[in-house]
């Protein structure tokens, strides 16, 4: 009888273990995604600027979101772990800066921190707790401080200039050390432009990888890189973050 609770006993304690390692690597590498409002606002859409006003020409964060080696990735959770600002008193001055939204109407954010949360950081729960969450994606902008790699290789931000895509992608290989994604947009002429910059973090959310994988979509060989110092249309459009 009691060689047999002993198993019973060993085959539970394997089992949780089992358990805490499979739900601590239920995704591979993270995709650490930055925006730049320029191109998110120079569209037929537009935008509306955050309740903070019309922020500087710089990158702002997008999300930091688990995904597979297969281009799969998970999504929603953990229904029962819904977003609360109160875990993030302390951050949102950071994330006003580096985390606004630029969806309609204007918003102090919350809408979209929310959806990132719920949607994208509770598949990373088991390794960072919501705070975590949104300090890592602060912290890793300073660490990936793409415009002033692009700065440094002279591109600079400016409306209807053109830049080569391999030029934007070299200049953030250089600054960061790794091989970005770059997604375009179109503006409102149909021009292609520099809409968001992917690159991979590992599952300890601490540095940089190189992509396993990257998304569907191909800019063409010469896009744009406006700025929001031109005249901005702030018309409110109702739409989706991702």
């Amino acid at each position: 009888m009691e060689l047999k609770c002993s198993v019973v006993i060993k085959l539970l304690v394997l089992q949780c273990f089992l358990v805490s390692c499979l739900s601590a690597k239920d995704f591979d590498f993270f995709y650490y995604v930055q925006q730049w409002p320029a191109s998110y606002c120079d569209t037929r859409r537009s935008c509306c600027y955050p309740k903070t006003g019309k922020p500087d020409d710089d990158f702002s964060i997008h999300g930091l979101w688990p995904n597979n080696n297969d281009g799969t990735w998970p999504s929603n959770c953990d229904r029962k772990n819904t977003f609360d600002e109160s875990e993030i008193d302390d951050l949102v001055s950071r994330m006003e800066k580096d985390w606004p939204s630029f969806s309609c109407p204007s918003s102090d954010g919350i809408k979209f921190w929310t959806h990132e949360w719920e949607k994208h950081g509770t598949c990373a729960e088991s390794i960072l707790d919501m705070r975590s969450y949104f300090e890592t994606a602060l912290d890793l902008k300073k660490k990936a401080n793409l415009l002033q790699a692009l700065k440094n290789a002279g591109i600079h931000p400016k409306n209807g200039e053109f830049h080569s895509l391999e030029s934007i992608k070299e200049a953030i290989k250089e600054g960061v050390g790794h091989t970005p994604y770059i997604e375009c947009n179109t503006d409102s002429s149909r021009n292609q432009q520099l809409y968001q910059v992917y690159l991979c973090v590992d599952t300890s959310a601490s540095k940089f990888i190189d992509c396993p994988v990257f998304p569907h979509g191909k800019c063409g060989s010469k896009i744009q890189f406006p700025s929001l110092s031109g005249d901005q249309q702030e018309e409110e459009y109702n739409h989706n973050e991702l």
